[in-house]
């Protein structure tokens, strides 16, 4: 059995308004200062986040030095009653942090598209806005601009098409060509959704009200993109660390008394919320639950999954014996179903060995 493992990376509080006077609020500011399922408002492109919800897995293609994969997995689960959100690593230099959620800004309610992370250890984020929504049954197209200089400097495309998700992104590669040109296009299928399910009840999730309040973020800057050769961008007005509800794992893994690795190779970290294995037989159906992974050198025997959603899973490592980054024959695998349960900001830690030859 040839099962493939090659992971990928790919690739908004209240409104704050003034007075007249101490006392008295004109009709106008106080719209302004209420969140929009007060004033019955729908966000634009809402439904956005509610069709995200799951897992889902597909091939990319790529103009970026990183190029295309065969699949890129992303688990979406909500980390507030009005965001969702999801996380994935490469390797320990590249990794992306991506989050839908309600913002403000030009007195309007959207949703809001922060997309953000390392680049060969150069951090980027861009924030984006909701500009064109199209909803007919289960197709529906949203197009998320970047926020000043809009659809010429950067913008992403998310269509869903019955079970299928779409994701492309265009940018104007660093302001050097006129216009966006195609950067990403991800296809992928939904693979599982029973592992969204808690934190849908626990955040009550989604809800119209207001996440982000853009109203001055951007104010003194030439477009809303931010970057850092290390460390979280300076003046990133929704950064990572301040995401609510994720967590972080701490995985470390072994070798068994009878097992040499060689450096140079590659181990998998591989996370699933349903064991892999019964006994020492591999459960293939249970890979369409993957939700976070890693690539790191053999002699890493160590690494921190961060803004992690809460649940209960599965963790294994897999050395990736002839270089292939596929379940293969020859490679060594942990087979304990290793669980662990991670609260909301909880912080965590799990191991195990690696001590089966996949025969």
């Amino acid at each position: 059995m040839r099962i493939k493992l090659k992971p990928v990376i790919i690739l908004i509080v209240l409104a704050l308004f003034s007075c007249k006077n101490k006392d008295k609020k004109t009709e106008e500011e106080a719209q302004v200062a209420t969140p929009p399922a007060a004033q019955g408002i729908e966000p634009y492109g809402f439904n956005v986040l509610k069709k995200l919800r799951g897992i889902w897995n597909g091939p990319v293609t790529s103009t970026t030095p990183l190029g295309g994969y065969p699949e890129w997995i992303v688990d979406f689960r909500p980390n507030a009653e009005n965001q969702i959100s999801a996380k994935n690593e490469l390797d320990t230099l590249n990794d992306i942090f991506m989050s839908f959620f309600v913002a403000k800004y030009n007195n309007q309610y959207k949703v809001a598209f922060r997309n953000g992370g390392s680049f060969n250890a150069m951090k980027r984020v861009s924030y984006f806005l909701a500009d064109s929504v199209s909803e007919n049954g289960s197709n529906s197209f949203y197009r998320f601009c970047e926020i000043i200089k809009g659809k010429s400097r950067a913008y992403t495309e998310v269509i869903f098409r019955a079970d299928s998700l779409y994701i492309r992104s265009y940018t104007n590669k660093y302001n050097t060509l006129p216009s966006s040109s195609p950067h990403m296009a991800w296809s992928s299928k939904l693979q599982d959704t029973s592992s969204v399910q808690p934190s849908i009840l626990a955040l009550g999730f989604p809800k119209k009200t207001l996440t982000k309040d853009f109203s001055t973020s951007f104010a003194s800057l030439t477009e809303a993109i931010y970057f850092s050769t290390s460390g979280i961008p300076a003046g990133d007005p929704y950064a990572e660390n301040t995401q609510p509800y994720l967590g972080k794992t701490t995985a470390t893994y072994n070798y068994a008394a009878s097992y040499a690795p060689v450096s140079t190779k590659k181990v998998l970290l591989i996370i699933t919320t349903q064991p892999l294995f019964s006994g020492v037989t591999f459960n293939a159906a249970s890979l369409k639950t993957r939700s976070r992974y890693v690539i790191l050198s053999a002699g890493s025997s160590t690494f921190t999954f961060n803004y992690m959603h809460p649940g209960v899973y599965y963790y294994y490592a897999l050395y990736d014996n002839n270089g292939d980054n596929l379940y293969s024959s020859g490679d060594w695998i942990s087979t304990a179903n290793t669980t662990f349960t991670l609260g909301a900001l909880g912080t965590t830690s799990v191991s195990t060995q690696i001590n089966f030859t996949i025969p």
